[in-house]
This record gives C-alpha cells, sequence and structure tokens, in this order.
C-alpha cells in the first residue's frame, strides 16, 4: 500500500538505476513497485519505466521519469545523519564516487543532481546547543566539504 505522504522526484529516464543506488547505500531503503507506461508520452514509449516506488532511509518516494522538462535543486534535498567518520564517509564517498560531486558544508550531489546533505550527528548537536558552541561548530563546519567528525568534536570541545 502506498504511504499517505510520499515524495515525488523526477529524473529524466533513470529513476529505476537512481532508485537502486539508494537501495544499495542507504539502510532501510528498497525498491518497490516498478510501474511501466501504458501508452506513449511526450518523454517516452509505452513499456517504459515511468515511475519507480522506493524508500529511503525508511522515507517513501515515487522516481517519475519524465524527461528532461524539470531538474532537481539545491531547494529539496535529503538529509541523512550519520554516527561516526566511517558512516559519513560511506555514504559521501558512495554518492561522489558513483558520478556525483561534492559541495561544501557536507552536502553532494549524486549523478541524477539530488542533493544531499551527509550530516553527523555530533554537528547537528553542537548546533542545537547554541552559543559559543554552535559558533566554534559552524566555524569548523564553514571550511568543510564533507564533515570531518574529529574536527567538529575538537571545535566543540573549544580545543
Amino acid at each position: 500500500m502506498m504511504a499517505k505522504n510520499t515524495i515525488c522526484l523526477w529524473y529524466d529516464r533513470d529513476a529505476l538505476q537512481a532508485a537502486n543506488f539508494y537501495a544499495s547505500v542507504f539502510p532501510d531503503s528498497a525498491v518497490g513497485a516498478v510501474h511501466l507506461a501504458p501508452a506513449d508520452y511526450p518523454s517516452g514509449k509505452a513499456g517504459d519505466v515511468l515511475t519507480v516506488e522506493f524508500t529511503v532511509c525508511g522515507v517513501a518516494c515515487i522516481g517519475l521519469n519524465g524527461g528532461d522538462t524539470f531538474h532537481h535543486s539545491e531547494a529539496f534535498s535529503f538529509q541523512i545523519a550519520t554516527d561516526d567518520q566511517a558512516e559519513t564517509d560511506r555514504y559521501w564517498n558512495a554518492i561522489v564516487d558513483n558520478g556525483g560531486m561534492a559541495s561544501a558544508c557536507g552536502w553532494c550531489k549524486d549523478r541524477w543532481g539530488l542533493s544531499w546533505q551527509i550530516t553527523p550527528r555530533v554537528l547537528t548537536e553542537a548546533m542545537a546547543q547554541g552559543g559559543e558552541v554552535a559558533q566554534r561548530a559552524f566555524q569548523a563546519m564553514m571550511t568543510m566539504q564533507k564533515i570531518d567528525v574529529a574536527t567538529i568534536t575538537a571545535a566543540v570541545a573549544g580545543a
């Protein structure tokens, strides 16, 4: 049964490949039903993959192969909380090394242009503390692409 609220992500024609990639990288992720186009449409033919149901870390999504009319932007991103540097590295490297690109402050884009924030919990917790701790963590983060947990931890400690 489809979730009451589902994130719909527009892809050129690679929704199934993207869903399979996400399911291979992130826990609690899976590819569900694949629906084929019942007739020709502006960016495809009858029998082409039209939509793919999938989850990313338990979040219900549907990928729509709609053609090249619309493109992803940083206005939407998945934020993935990580527990340590190894987990941060695993997700970041999977995205960037699979045709994606690094950005700043823990952000990166996958090869389909979808933005991801790979965010260690130590950073989120430091920001929630506010005051000088948040300021130090924020200043350290502003110098990074992939978040370095040790550097954030040192900034939180005032080192």
